[in-house]
């Protein structure tokens, strides 16, 4: 995640240390920083928000950004007796994205309810509890609904197919195998083994630790020598358990997040961060001190640009399991 944030000429007569005359503090690097060490640990999938990727682009703007990639031709035969011409055989572009995700959000805060001598601290307990309780779960709903969005539409570097997801009624008896047909289109989309994340809700989780245990003692009374391979493929992930009501194909964001009436429900999300890009730039963060436009009030205020994409020539490093809202489905994806 980079460490960009707007210059301090929104409007304001800003200095250096972020105070200026009217008293206004404008913390927005000391936020920035705060929130990149909490995202890891506060967000259900923090850990797409810590992948290398957002060391690799560069900021243009406020809300865009440019993605580098490179491509190169493949070998031909050489000969011995002869020397070809020399000739560049790469190409590097770079490709523009734009941050859509636009949200603000400010209180007032009467002098009278806080310890005036403790104003920022009394501030940070304030966005402390906002961020928790409303801006990390509706960045949660955010992330998983916008993949599912790109992904939908994206095609198979492979094949050029539109990518679909697995619809397989989850049970005890076909979770893991459901599981190992995912890990095998990414065996086959040549993805790293290492790193891949799988996130199930709490209800699928406990079914798949349920599945694990009927095949572990299965393999123990076959003998040694049967072990089954979609427990050791269970094992090369990380499963993270999630809310079912963060692990929806749609919400609505008008304020806050809402879970939309015809959104899906994701059952599994496979997926390597090395497949996403989550830019969040900060570019406003203030309290502004009491005055008479205020009513003899403190004023929060703050905004961001945020988004998330997918890099389409990693798209099978993201597979999905998705049943109706009723946690049911009707066919069983063969693509």
């Amino acid at each position: 995640m980079p460490n960009y944030v707007a210059p301090a000429n929104n409007g304001s007569t800003g200095t250096h240390d972020g105070t200026n005359a009217i008293g206004a503090l404008n913390y927005a690097d000391e936020y920035q920083r705060s929130l990149e060490q909490n995202f890891p640990w506060v967000l259900n999938y923090g850990a797409l928000y810590a992948t290398p990727n957002n060391n690799r682009f560069r900021w243009t703007s406020s809300k865009t950004i440019e993605i580098p990639s490179i491509s190169t031709t493949g070998r031909v035969d050489a000969n011995r007796d002869t020397i070809a011409f020399a000739q560049r055989n790469y190409q590097n572009a770079w490709t523009p994205l734009t941050l859509e995700n636009e949200r603000k959000w400010s209180t007032l805060v009467h002098p009278r309810d806080i310890d005036e001598t403790n104003m920022v601290a009394t501030i940070g307990n304030i966005t402390q509890v906002f961020n928790e309780e409303h801006k990390f779960p509706e960045m949660d709903a955010y992330t998983i609904s916008k993949i599912y969005a790109d992904w939908s539409v994206a095609k198979n570097p492979d094949t050029g197919k539109t990518l679909t997801p697995d619809t397989t009624v989850l049970t005890t008896q076909n979770i893991l195998s459901v599981f190992d047909n995912l890990m095998l289109k990414m065996d086959n989309g040549r993805v790293p083994a290492n790193g891949r994340i799988l996130y199930v809700p709490f209800e699928i989780q406990t079914i798949l630790k349920e599945a694990e245990k009927i095949s572990r003692s299965m393999d123990i009374t076959s003998g040694p020598n049967a072990i089954d391979r979609r427990v050791n493929r269970l094992d090369q992930v990380q499963v993270i358990g999630v809310p079912s009501t963060l692990m929806k194909t749609l919400y609505d964001f008008t304020t806050d997040y809402a879970v939309a009436d015809d959104a899906e429900q994701i059952n599994m999300f496979l997926v390597h961060p090395l497949a996403v890009i989550t830019p969040v730039s900060y570019t406003f963060s203030r309290l502004d001190a009491p005055s008479a436009m205020s009513e003899g009030k403190y004023v929060y205020y703050e905004e961001s640009f945020e988004d998330v994409f997918i890099l389409a020539n990693k798209a099978n490093a993201i597979q999905f399991n998705v049943s109706d809202g009723s946690g049911t489905s009707t066919s069983t994806s063969t693509s």
